[in-house]
């Protein structure tokens, strides 16, 4: 579509309230492109997103009828829906990140969308230590749900480039944080706060992703011809220990920097015992110590975005310094007290 000179597309968006859904919204709309947002129904995010200029419809991923729907004259689709949590119902798991994916990519390809843009993650290919990981690496389950359930919907994705023509493309973030972060950085101040943050393994590096960084290698791929038909990882071009990323955030918070540290076989128990406590009295609340975050926060992995300085010519438009920094004067306007969500 061409508006006064301007080529406007339309973007559907799913999960489009959440923290990269909300940000792709915004950069959709400064495109000057027609946006069109898929959440759950009284979604606290909803008032926020309509106040860009977007379209809010409330819904799931696992309504068939609806997804039909949406999908229908939309020439791009970011694929941002799924479960991203250490503890929920592996049911829910299924449900949202596998058949949520089924029913996604079958309306896009009875709608001949014009291009597929999947929000994947750097789990699908791990906890292997000791080598630099690239895409051509093989996805490895890790026994967990939410990586697990993300392995089976990113292959569903593919088949359904193989076997029907989808044009998709995909992206695998490594630790996304930023403004509007709901999950890594207050989840893991509140800990810093509280005196409740551990360590169960020295130099465990992550590979910060500020959400601009995505936001914009999203954009780019969604309209760039090479891209199509593959995937790339993405973090700000750097990695960090964990122990040095909670130092950084005590800093800032004018706390003391965590230092306990107990044995990872003492870590990985505790987690196991928690979560059968939890599930037997069926508690709503998340451990405080999962399997997957003790795995998660107990690795030295490494990962390359090589892939896409080469064929794409693209390459993180903020530092990590720059991120972190931002990202600290956001965290400082919150309430210490409410960080932690539930």
């Amino acid at each position: 579509m061409i508006e006064g000179g301007i080529s406007t597309r339309k973007v559907l968006i799913t999960g489009g309230t959440g923290f990269i859904g909300s940000h792709l919204v915004r950069s959709n709309i400064e495109e000057g492109n027609s946006v069109s947002v898929l959440t759950l129904p009284g979604d606290p995010g909803i008032p926020d997103i309509e106040s860009l200029g977007c379209e809010v419809i409330a819904g799931t991923i696992c309504d068939v009828t609806l997804v039909e729907k949406l999908c229908r004259g939309q020439d791009i689709i970011f694929h941002c829906a799924a479960v991203v949590t250490d503890w929920a119902p592996k049911r829910l798991f299924n449900e949202v990140n596998i058949e949520g994916m089924e029913n996604v990519c079958r309306a896009a390809v009875a709608a001949k969308v014009g291009r597929f843009v999947e929000i994947s993650t750097n789990d699908v290919f791990g906890l292997v230590e000791g080598m630099v990981i690239d895409e051509n690496y093989p996805y490895k389950k890790w026994g967990e749900p939410y990586p697990d359930t993300k392995i089976a919907a990113t292959e569903i994705a593919w088949q359904y480039f193989r076997d029907h023509g989808l044009t998709v493309t995909m992206v695998y973030p490594c630790w996304v944080y930023g403004p509007g972060d709901k999950t890594f950085v207050p989840l893991t101040a509140d800990a810093i706060v509280k005196g409740e943050m551990l360590f169960w393994r020295k130099d465990v590096l992550v590979w910060p992703t500020y959400i601009d960084n995505l936001v914009d290698l999203l954009m780019l791929i969604s309209t760039n011809d090479t891209a199509v038909g593959k995937g790339y990882l993405v973090h700000d071009g750097e990695s960090t220990t964990f122990q040095n990323f909670c130092a950084m955030i005590a800093e800032n918070l004018g706390l003391p920097g965590p230092g306990l540290h107990i044995p990872y076989g003492a870590a990985y128990a505790a987690s196991l015992v928690m979560e059968v406590v939890w599930s037997l009295l069926r508690l709503k609340t998340r451990p405080l110590l999962t399997t997957y975050t003790v795995k998660n926060l107990g690795s030295r992995l490494q990962f390359s975005i090589e892939k896409a300085k080469r064929e794409l010519q693209w390459k993180p438009p903020v530092s990590f310094k720059q991120g972190f920094e931002e990202t600290m004067r956001w965290l400082k306007t919150l309430d210490r007290q409410t960080l932690k969500l539930k």
